[in-house]
């Protein structure tokens, strides 16, 4: 295996895995969430505050840049392929697997520039009036459902676009 062959690889697994982190996170907030209640988290006791927020901070973080490793490795996977243009035109036989990819970064998008700033308030990362917090409960609710279904979508590009769509 050549030097393309092998990094090949290692963005596919990398690409893999943060699918199976980012997608999972999202699915398991659907899960354990299912409906939209208009409250915030409780205040973790002030003995154990900061290691909570740590961990709490930790988790965002992996979550959020899940998304930034899946996009790049994708895009990688295609640019070594040849069919980064296709992909991102969506012509050709790129079609399907180019919708994944604008169907992927729109995700990202979300993630980043809607839930995530209404994230950090919600959760007390960024000081914000309780009521501001509180609408923020229902953007970051609404914002993270949007991904789920787009999640659905994505994945289903992307199979298409590997396996003869």
């Amino acid at each position: 295996m050549g030097a393309t062959g092998l990094l090949d690889l290692l963005a596919r697994y990398l690409h893999l895995a943060g699918v199976l982190v980012w997608v999972g996170h999202n699915w398991a907030n659907v899960v354990t969430r299912p409906f939209y209640r208009r409250v915030l988290p409780d205040d973790p006791p002030e003995a154990i505050r900061e290691v909570l927020l740590a961990a709490s901070r930790r988790e965002h973080g992996v979550f959020r840049y899940a998304s930034l490793a899946v996009l790049a490795s994708g895009l990688l996977m295609l640019w070594i392929r040849d069919e980064i243009v296709g992909a991102l035109t969506l012509s050709g036989p790129a079609f399907w697997i180019g919708l994944g990819v604008w169907t992927g970064a729109a995700m990202v998008l979300n993630l980043w520039f809607v839930l995530w700033p209404h994230q950090k308030k919600t959760l007390g990362f960024v000081p914000a009036p309780v009521e501001e917090r509180l609408r923020c409960t229902r953007i970051t609710f609404v914002s993270s459902r949007v991904n789920s279904v787009l999640s659905l979508a994505t994945l289903f590009f992307m199979v298409m676009g590997a396996h003869g769509g």
